[in-house]
């Protein structure tokens, strides 16, 4: 913090004139420079409370002769006192101006001054209610002597106003004018935190007028979207929506906060990813076509810009399975209302209302093949677990005729076929097991080896394609001796992988399919877990393969999870494995 306070005198000053300036936040300007530069206010105040609270009041009054004039300023501008958490900060740095035992007047006058300002600070917007005159003649209304109660009733007299002039449409007589939408957007910029103005907030993002231009305050939709994610403010998935789809900034901003916590603190948490998913409304809002292209062209851009990196791939299948999970929900809720106005009415047309789906699967999916997306889309746990190495195999056919035939309708070229099969990867995570838990047979199935093969990757074309296709064979055929072998070594399972022998070394993605046939081997082989540390011992000899080898751990159980299997023996290794991993990681 010593170094964040290095710049505090010239901030110090800056904020001096800017106080000085708005005056109490007295025109719309000023408001609307207010509003633009409270989060940046709220920081400064944070520092300059870490400052305050190593230093005594004399050393403060040293070093900062006219703080009393910032923070006297600060507490009568009650947009920065409405505004999130800056109040809280205020009240912190004036109780630092406190001696606890005065030597003198001039300390016991500072004592009194500060203790003044801090009774001020605590009774604002809630028994001496001036403050919200200010807002009340930006809105519109008289002055008056105002009670706590008029607040709530002026906000609700706000949100019916602003829904009826959704229902009025056209009849401008009774239309809120968009000036008005737009300064009441800008008023509540440093109100969305505060429960009160909940459903105003709500009312002004599901605001339908008929203006060409967006006229909601852009920094009201960053306020909302910004306290949405902390957990400061809740909202139904309708106003969420309203807010993505008019101000596209916030839905990236979300998406960005994603792959933070994915590429830090939630790496290779699959759980904690999608709690994070569902309670930031992603899935669900996405079920509109226009939020689920835009959040589907973020993940194609950083599995670009990431070389298909494998955090990015989980996180796009946590994604896609909450969103087809919202998309089901939401259509069984639209057949259910069909079915009760059937029921209600009676009517012939009515009657013969087909169940569907609200979008079509192409609008979701544009460049696909409708019969392929259909495919994929089936739930494993919805197929008899005798019949999936079938499922598999049609899957395989039907990309390999899409891919190398460019049947099926598909455009784009393999990129989107690969790029819409790894929406739902767990297809390929099943056709490694089953090769490996599957009764041996003469040869390793040529279409489940092609699917493995073309989920490495979309820049493999069909010659590199074929060698991989080789290479897992070979590996496949070395494991399923070693599944019947008596005794099982870790160089016995480093052999079978083909490591450390001569030749061309192989291609990254191919060696970490390998990688991940041999981490389902020590899984499912009843010798495997013996060895299972001193392989992953083996096999983690950089830090990048480690958190590879945690990833797969983390998926496969989340996986199991999902798909109800029962493997007791292989779900404790695996648990086992990936708490050891994540403490030495």
């Amino acid at each position: 913090m010593a170094q964040d306070s290095v710049g505090l005198p010239s901030d110090f000053q800056f904020w001096m004139r800017k106080l000085s300036v708005w005056d109490q936040a007295s025109t719309l300007e000023t408001q609307q420079d207010t509003c633009l530069h409270l989060p940046q206010f709220q920081e400064f105040l944070r520092q300059l409370y870490e400052a305050l609270k190593e230093m005594d009041s004399n050393a403060i009054i040293e070093r900062f002769p006219t703080i009393g004039q910032l923070l006297a300023k600060t507490c009568w501008n009650p947009f920065i006192l409405a505004y999130d958490e800056s109040q809280k900060i205020l009240i912190w740095c004036l109780c630092c101006l406190i001696k606890k035992d005065p030597q003198n007047s001039g300390e016991s006058k500072i004592n009194s001054w500060t203790q003044g300002l801090l009774s001020h600070i605590l009774s604002t917007f809630r028994s001496d209610i001036k403050e919200v005159d200010l807002f009340t003649q930006v809105l519109g209304y008289a002055p008056t002597d105002y009670y706590p109660g008029l607040l709530k009733n002026m906000v609700l007299s706000l949100v019916s106003e602003l829904r009826e002039n959704h229902l009025n449409g056209f009849n401008t007589q009774r239309r809120m004018a968009p000036e008005r939408v737009r300064s009441l957007s800008r008023v509540c910029v440093p109100l969305v935190t505060l429960p009160d103005f909940e459903p105003l907030v709500e009312a002004l993002l599901t605001y339908h007028g008929h203006e060409p231009q967006e006229v909601l305050w852009p920094e009201f939709c960053d306020a909302v979207n910004e306290a949405f994610l902390l957990k400061k403010i809740s909202l139904p998935t309708s106003a969420i929506l309203c807010l993505w789809l008019r101000h596209l900034p916030s839905l990236e901003n979300t998406m960005l906060r994603l792959f933070e916590k994915l590429m830090s603190s939630e790496r290779n948490f699959l759980k904690r990813i999608e709690c994070f998913m569902k309670d930031s409304l992603l899935p669900a809002a996405a079920c509109h076509p226009a939020i689920f292209r835009v959040v589907d062209e973020m993940f194609r851009y950083a599995l670009l810009e990431t070389d298909g990196a494998l955090e990015v791939l989980a996180t796009l299948q946590v994604f896609t399975r909450c969103f087809v999970e919202a998309l089901e929900k939401e259509n069984k809720q639209r057949c259910q209302e069909n079915q009760w106005r059937k029921e209600s009415f009676q009517q012939t047309a009515l009657k013969q209302v087909d169940i569907q789906l609200k979008f079509a699967f192409k609008t979701y999916f544009p460049y696909a093949s409708p019969s392929l997306v259909m495919v994929l889309l089936q739930h494993p746990k919805d197929i008899p677990q005798g019949l999936w190495h079938q499922a598999l195999k049609h899957i395989s056919e039907m990309l390999k005729e899409v891919v190398e035939d460019q049947t099926h309708g598909s455009c784009g070229g393999p990129f989107e076929s690969w790029f819409l099969f790894v929406h739902f990867g767990g297809w390929a995570d099943m056709a490694a097991e089953q090769l490996l838990t599957s009764e041996a047979e003469a040869e390793a199935p040529e279409a489940l080896l092609w699917l493995l093969a073309f989920s490495c990757g979309p820049g493999a074309g069909r010659q590199r394609r074929a060698q991989t296709m080789v290479e897992v064979k070979a590996v496949l055929s070395g494991l399923m001796k070693l599944l019947r072998s008596p005794t099982l070594s870790a160089r016995d399972l480093q052999a079978a992988a083909g490591e450390g022998g001569e030749g061309a070394p192989r291609p990254p993605a191919c060696q970490q399919l390998i990688r991940r046939l041999l981490l389902n081997f020590l899984l499912w082989a009843p010798g495997g877990h013996a060895i299972a540390r001193e392989v992953i011992t083996l096999m983690a000899q950089t830090d990048a393969i480690m958190h590879e080898i945690i990833g797969f751990l983390d998926q496969t159980l989340y996986r199991w999870d999902h798909l109800c299997v029962e493997a007791p023996r292989s779900r404790k290794l695996a648990q086992e494995l990936l708490a050891e991993l994540r403490g030495q990681a």
